[in-house]
């Protein structure tokens, strides 16, 4: 299944809604990359090796499950996440590309490939529907933390360094 939409993170004509900066919202991808548990409630631990320029690789737990993955991040643009394929999981990925229509407007773009291809059978089809919510429902809580985060202050740089 292959599944994208898009959150809008700045609307310009809403005077009311806090904008974030690209910069604020790029240190915020990457802190879902690396400190998922503040993102994801079910997620037990989050472990982080084998440190490269512009990619890591980590070990998640979620209770016996654990999952390992590398995320790639180019700087301001985007972060991908690549999960090889182990045990009964196949090869899947997220991308969370920032996107900037117009000098006001700043989006995510979330782009989801679960290695399984389109189900044409009523059953999956009805499985990837609610994938496809629960996905864009982690997506937009994702945002909602973001936007928190940056109203608190600690998405700037001078709080990051």
């Amino acid at each position: 299944m292959k599944f994208e939409h898009l959150v809008e993170i700045n609307d310009p004509l809403n005077p009311l809604a806090d904008t974030i900066s690209r910069e604020q919202l790029w240190h915020g991808l990457v802190l879902r990359a690396e400190s998922p548990t503040m993102f994801m409630p079910h997620l037990d631990a989050c472990d982080i090796f084998e440190r490269e320029s512009g990619s890591f690789r980590r070990r998640l737990r979620f209770g016996e499950l654990v999952i390992e993955d590398r995320v790639v991040l180019t700087p301001m643009q985007e972060v991908r996440f690549d999960v090889p394929p182990q045990g009964e999981i196949a090869a899947s990925s997220l991308r969370m590309i920032i996107e900037a229509p117009t000098s006001a407007m700043l989006l995510v773009r979330f782009i989801y490939d679960d290695g399984q291809g389109e189900h044409t059978d009523e059953a999956n089809v009805m499985y990837d529907d609610f994938k496809k919510s629960a996905y864009q429902e982690a997506d937009v809580d994702t945002v909602r933390i973001l936007r928190q985060l940056a109203s608190e202050g600690k998405l700037d740089s001078s709080y990051l360094n």
